[in-house]
C-alpha cells in the first residue's frame, strides 16, 4: 500500500519530515449522476496503491453482492460507504479520502451529482481549490454537469479539470471527445474561472487515471494524476489584504491575552501594524503562538493565536485587518445565495447570518435576479426554491466589515440560518456593500421589527407583525 519511498527504510524521521512539507491540495469529484465520480477516486487510489490489503478484500467481497460491474471488483464501493448509496447505486453524502504522492498531499471530496443533494456538491466544493468535473462521454454535458460546474465557479474554485469519462464505451473516439470539449467551452465562455482542464478517461479500465491510456493515443496531455500533481496554487491564495476573524479570545492567567482564529487571507508578522474591527482600535502584533511554538510568519489556512502590545477590546467576531486597510462597514450587501432546503426563502423573513465568525440578525430583503444554471440568464424570482441561486440583497441588524468573496472566501462567506429550527438553509457569496443604510433610525427601527417578526410568529402564529407596530405606535 503507498506510493514507495526509499526514505521509509532508511530515515524514517526523514520521510515524515517531507511528508509533512508536502504541498496539499483539496479537490472535489463532481457532475451528473451515473458519471462515474465513486468509481474515478476509487481507481484513482488503487492505481496509486493507496489501498489497503484488507480494503480490498472487502470490497471484492461486497463486489459480489452491492457492485454494478459484473465479475470486476467495484471501486466506487470504497467511498460509497452507506447502505443506502450500495443499494442504488449512487452517492448521496460527501466522502472525504487522503491520499498522497511523492509530489503532493490530497482530500478528495466525492460529491453526490443527484439534483436532490446539490447542498452536498456546495459543501464539499466550499474548501476545494479544484473541482474536477465527470462528464459520461455518452451524454455530454448535462443539466447537473452546468450547475455544479457554476457552482464551483461561483465558489471562487479557479482550476476546472473536465474529465470525459467512459470513452470506452464511445470505442476511444477522438470525434466524440472534441465534440464534448466544444460543448462545454461554449458553456463555459460564461464562467469566471481561468483554468481549463480536458482528460478523456475510462475510470473503469483505468485509461488516464494514473497512467496513460493504450488506447487513447491521439491525446497528448497528461493523465490525471499528473495533472493534480503538476497545478500551481500558491498564486490562487490572497497573500496582500491581512484578515483575521477572532474566534476565541484566550485569557488562561493574569499575564497572558490571545486571540485565537484561522487566518484568512495575507501575511502576518510580529511587529506587524494591525486594526481591530469593527472598533477601530490599533495595536502591534507581539507574538504569533501556535502549539508547536511562536511563528515568524502566519500564512492562509494556519491556526494561530495572535497577542498585541495594548490591550484593546477584542472579542468573537472582530477582526484584525492592516493597520492602513480600506474595508467597507455596512449592515447591507449584495451577495450570491445558493439555496439549500426545501422551504423557499422567501424576502422578509428574518434568518440569523453567521459571516465569518460572527452571527447577527437580518433577511434577504430583495432578490435581484435568480440564475438560470443551463444558460446563465438572469430571470425575476420572488423566491429561491431548493437548489436555486440568485443575487440578493441581504440586510443585517448592525454593520460589519464587507469583503468581496473571490478576494477573500474566508471573510466574504456566510451562511443563512433558520432560527427556529438552527438548520443551515443558504450559503453565500458577498458581492458588494450597499451604501445608505449603515446608519440613521430606520435602520435600527427595521432591525427591530426583525426581531418582532421572528417573535410574534413563534408565540403569536395568528397575529401580523404589523398589527402588534400599529399597538405600539398608539
Amino acid at each position: 500500500m503507498a506510493h514507495q519511498s526509499d526514505l521509509i527504510a532508511e530515515n524514517i524521521e526523514q520521510y515524515l519530515k517531507e511528508h509533512e512539507n508536502k504541498d496539499l491540495l483539496r479537490f472535489i469529484t463532481c457532475g451528473s449522476v451515473d458519471d462515474g465520480k465513486s468509481t474515478l477516486i476509487g481507481r484513482l487510489l488503487h492505481d496509486s496503491k493507496m489501498i489497503y490489503e484488507d480494503q480490498l478484500a472487502a470490497i471484492t467481497r461486497d463486489s459480489k453482492k452491492s457492485g454494478t460491474t459484473g465479475d470486476k471488483v467495484d471501486l466506487a464501493l470504497l467511498v460509497d460507504g452507506l447502505q443506502s448509496e450500495r443499494e442504488q447505486g449512487i452517492t448521496i453524502d460527501v466522502a472525504y479520502r487522503f491520499f498522497s504522492t511523492d509530489k503532493r498531499k490530497f482530500i478528495i471530496a466525492d460529491t453526490p451529482g443527484h439534483e436532490q443533494y446539490t447542498r452536498n456538491m456546495a459543501t464539499g466544493a466550499s474548501t476545494a481549490s479544484l473541482a474536477v468535473i465527470l462528464i459520461d462521454a455518452r451524454y455530454g454535458v448535462q443539466t447537473q454537469t452546468r450547475r455544479h460546474s457554476f457552482i464551483a465557479d461561483l465558489l471562487g474554485i479557479q482550476h476546472l479539470v473536465i474529465a470525459v469519462n467512459k470513452m470506452d464505451l464511445v470505442e476511444y473516439g477522438e470525434a466524440r471527445f472534441n465534440e464534448i470539449v466544444e460543448q462545454y467551452k461554449q458553456f463555459a465562455d460564461k464562467l469566471d474561472a481561468p483554468n481549463l482542464y480536458f482528460v478523456p478517461m475510462s475510470a473503469l479500465e483505468g485509461d488516464n487515471v494514473v497512467n496513460a491510456s493504450e488506447h487513447m493515443d491521439w491525446y497528448t496531455g497528461q493523465p490525471l494524476l499528473a495533472l493534480l500533481e503538476g497545478i500551481e496554487l500558491s498564486r490562487d491564495q490572497n497573500l496582500t489584504d491581512l484578515r483575521l476573524p477572532v474566534q476565541y479570545v484566550n485569557r488562561p492567567n493574569l499575564d497572558f491575552r490571545g486571540y485565537c482564529g484561522t487566518l484568512a487571507a495575507g501575511i502576518l508578522r510580529p511587529g506587524q501594524s494591525v486594526r481591530a474591527l469593527p472598533s477601530g482600535k490599533t495595536s502591534t502584533v507581539e507574538r504569533i503562538v501556535t502549539f508547536d511554538g511562536d511563528l515568524d510568519a502566519a500564512y492562509p489556512g494556519q491556526a494561530i493565536t495572535v497577542t498585541l502590545d495594548d490591550e484593546i477590546d477584542i472579542s468573537r467576531g472582530d477582526w484584525l485587518v492592516a493597520a492602513d486597510a480600506e474595508i467597507a462597514e455596512s449592515n447591507a450587501f449584495t451577495a450570491d445565495i445558493v439555496w439549500m432546503h426545501e422551504q423557499a426563502m422567501q424576502p422578509g423573513r428574518a434568518y440569523d447570518i453567521k459571516i465569518g465568525t460572527r452571527e447577527v440578525s437580518g433577511q434577504i430583503r430583495h432578490i435581484d435576479y435568480q440564475i438560470d444554471v443551463n444558460t446563465l440568464d438572469h430571470h425575476a424570482a420572488d423566491e429561491l426554491v431548493l437548489n436555486a441561486i440568485g443575487r440578493c440583497q441581504v440586510e443585517l441588524t448592525s454593520p460589519v466589515p464587507i469583503d468581496n468573496y473571490r478576494r477573500s472566501p474566508g471573510t466574504g462567506s456566510f451562511i443563512v440560518i433558520d432560527r427556529l429550527t438552527n438548520v443551515t438553509v443558504g450559503a453565500g457569496m458577498v458581492r458588494d456593500a450597499l451604501s445608505g443604510t449603515s446608519t440613521g433610525t430606520d435602520v435600527d427601527w427595521q432591525g427591530f421589527e426583525i426581531e418582532l417578526n421572528a417573535l410574534v410568529r413563534k408565540y403569536f402564529p395568528h397575529w401580523e407583525a404589523r398589527d402588534v407596530r400599529e399597538l405600539l405606535n398608539r
